[in-house]
């Protein structure tokens, strides 16, 4: 079955930091470009990240640049988003959908494949 699994979300204080993971089974992740999106209650989807599948080239919205960093791991088929300095307007459902290649935000990523997962949810209080 291919499918792809977030975790790694929690609760963190702002300022704090979280990692989150997006594994794969059913397929290889190394031949498709990943995202990252986030979606807060009575917000739209808003695209985070994405890491390509040629040259690991990655794209990161405006609000999230410098704070978090996308990267792939290829020998456990795992895409990782490193969420440092952490604000309360991060908070939101985080959740990976795979593609034939990254687009420029808003967009993120170019043709989606597969559906999306439940994702994991990152809530940042103090």
């Amino acid at each position: 079955q291919v499918q792809l699994v977030e975790s790694g979300g929690g609760l963190a204080q702002p300022g704090g930091s979280l990692r989150l993971s997006c594994a794969a089974s059913g397929f290889t992740l190394d031949s498709y470009a990943i995202a990252w999106f986030r979606q807060a209650p009575g917000k739209e989807r808003e695209g985070v990240s994405c890491i390509g599948s040629s040259d690991d080239s990655t794209i990161y919205a405006d609000s999230v640049k410098g704070r978090f960093t996308i990267s792939r791991d290829k020998a456990k088929n795992t895409v990782y988003l490193q969420m440092n300095s952490l604000k309360p307007e991060d908070t939101a459902v985080y959740y990976c959908r795979y593609g034939n290649r990254c687009s420029l935000p808003p967009r993120t990523i170019g043709l989606l494949f597969g559906s999306r997962g439940q994702g994991t949810q990152v809530t940042v209080s103090s």
